[in-house]
């Protein structure tokens, strides 16, 4: 797999409004733009909220210097002026940190109300982070009793859950649990690899139409979420983009063999 065919993170759209994006990432942007317009018309909004500051500030910062601060007149003053000078560019440094630090403060201001995306996303890392550092009891039922914890969580979601089977990927299913989510019940399935690294399915109910696949970066875990048939899926593990999205499309080909995932989503 390629790096163009990687999801694209929030921190990667920020880059390419402030021109900052690497430039073997700017086709996969543009790509995914083309595809998704909801996150096109946010870098507009973030693009045109950057101008109109830059322009506010680029005013202010074009008007001609007041006479305290003319370099020939503090030159004559001697010594005094090294330090009248120091202040100049501290000052100028200043303006500019501004200009640029509020331009980006209001790109990436968030949205007074989350999204379904936010919301999923952040329950299960918060589920992720408690429970694999877990070494007695990191799960409520073994996965030795499959059909028995499938069944069980299935019920209690009022939906046919389908346990993806990830020993292809190097996963043993460590087993699973019942836990509170963002809009009733909420199933948890936790994998381990055979060098001790642990993967995590966490699924609920949910009633947002979007279901294309989204990632959300972090330090040290990762995840990625999509919704399908009213359910929406959350995969987290360690923060390895490249080795996360493989075992995403491993659970999600055996979830849903109706459809492929679309490559880059």
């Amino acid at each position: 797999m390629t790096d163009r065919d990687l999801p694209v993170t929030t921190d990667e759209l920020h880059a390419y409004v402030d021109g900052v994006l690497p430039t073997d990432r700017l086709n996969a942007v543009e790509s995914w733009l083309a595809a998704h317009p909801d996150d096109a018309a946010r870098v507009a909004e973030w693009r045109a909220q950057a101008n109109a500051i830059r322009a506010h500030y680029e005013t202010a910062a074009a008007e001609p210097l007041p006479e305290r601060f003319d370099i020939e007149r503090l030159a004559r003053r001697g010594r005094a002026w090294r330090g009248v000078a120091a202040a100049a560019i501290v000052m100028a440094f200043v303006v500019g940190g501004i200009v640029g630090w509020m331009a980006h403060g209001a790109s990436a201001a968030p949205n007074t109300k989350p999204t379904n995306f936010e919301i999923f996303s952040a329950e299960a890392l918060d589920a992720h982070k408690l429970y694999v550092v877990e070494v007695r009891h990191p799960v409520e039922v073994s996965g030795d009793e499959r059909t028995h914890l499938v069944q069980w969580l299935s019920k209690r979601l009022d939906n046919e859950l389908r346990v993806p089977d990830l020993e292809s990927s190097g996963l043993k299913l460590v087993g699973g649990r019942l836990l509170p989510g963002p809009s009733g019940a909420s199933a948890f399935f936790m994998y381990e690899a055979a060098s001790g690294e642990r993967f995590t399915l966490y699924c609920a109910q949910s009633s947002s139409p979007e279901s294309g696949m989204r990632y959300r970066e972090g330090e040290p875990f990762s995840s990625f979420y999509w919704v399908d048939h009213g359910l929406g899926y959350v995969v987290s593990g360690p923060n390895d983009r490249k080795r996360l999205w493989a075992v995403v499309k491993a659970a999600y080909d055996q979830i849903d063999k109706t459809r492929a995932p679309k490559t880059g989503e």
